[in-house]
């Protein structure tokens, strides 16, 4: 049974985030496009990618802390790139979410298998053997935050050749783009690329779901009074309004200055354009020292009951 855990580096409590990490390090260290030609930094890469996949899904991950790697049914269980296990269907076999002999796996990792293959190792032979597509290509580009938000297009070299990806507003860190018929050639037609997007991450920004949020500093008597305040957001400076009496930790949201994205009209079906809104956690900065005339306008506060 194969530890996921172990081969990513972390414990079993691990946060989401600290998974990710622990992914993306392994991934960077043996990618194949770095370790051309060798076979166990592409076994070890292939490993981590099965083990993310598991543990980067939350239904998967409970699945897998009860039964381990087998799964359920004591083998296949886990549905890792379209593979789906003992089912009941063609002789415990379910072969229903494969195309090409290939699968698509959580956040972006591919995981191929040959019909063929597996009808011969399964049933005795017999199999016809489909022409097998060509090997995926997978580019690894890495993008601002910013970029992360509002969306870019990327030029990337594949091959010698030149190719212009169109990143979407709103991609997640770690997220793969699949440009079909871009990979190796093969008898049954060629592969796909696999475009992973690595996000920097941002000075005083984090994206959670379509909002952006920040922490935001404030001074004591900013708090009590109110006032206003210039802000550095993706859109450029902003002049924020502080409520008389915010508290330490209030959120104040700015509308529309968070991740765009697109809804349709029930009826017409056509797109409109949204975003997400800004939330901003206020943080009073309370001061260290007072001079004796603030001490004073204190004590006159304290009086009256403030």
């Amino acid at each position: 049974m194969k530890d996921y855990y172990k081969i990513l580096g972390v414990e079993k409590n691990a946060s989401a985030d600290d998974i990710k990490k622990a992914f993306r390090k392994l991934a960077h260290q043996y990618h194949p496009d770095k370790n051309k030609g060798n076979e166990d930094a592409a076994k070890k890469f292939k490993e981590a990618s099965e083990a993310y996949a598991v543990l980067s899904d939350v239904n998967k991950r409970a699945q897998y802390d009860r039964f381990g790697s087998a799964g359920p049914a004591g083998a296949g269980g886990f549905n890792t790139g379209g593979f789906q296990g003992f089912n009941g269907n063609f002789g415990g076999f379910d072969f229903s979410q494969f195309t090409q002999g290939q699968g698509f796996g959580a956040n972006g990792q591919s995981f191929e298998f040959d019909l063929g293959d597996l009808f011969g190792e399964f049933f005795g032979g017999g199999g016809r053997r489909r022409p097998r597509k060509g090997a995926n290509i997978t580019v690894d580009v890495e993008i601002s935050f910013k970029d992360s938000i509002f969306g870019i297009e990327k030029e990337i070299s594949v091959h010698g050749q030149k190719l212009v990806v169109t990143i979407p507003p709103g991609i997640e860190n770690a997220q793969g783009l699949r440009v079909a018929g871009k990979g190796e050639t093969g008898e049954g037609g060629p592969g796909d690329l696999i475009v992973r997007v690595w996000v920097k991450e941002h000075s005083f920004l984090r994206k959670e779901g379509l909002n952006l949020v920040m922490e935001l500093s404030i001074k004591l008597t900013t708090a009590i009074a109110g006032g206003s305040i210039e802000i550095e957001t993706l859109d450029g400076q902003i002049e924020l309004n502080i409520p008389a009496g915010t508290s330490h930790g209030e959120i104040l949201r700015v509308r529309g200055k968070g991740v765009p994205y697109e809804t349709r009209g029930v009826f017409t079906g056509a797109a409109h354009g949204k975003r997400g809104d800004l939330l901003i956690v206020t943080h009073i900065e309370m001061p260290k020292k007072l001079s004796k005339k603030a001490r004073e306008l204190i004590d006159q506060l304290k009086n009256e009951g403030i």
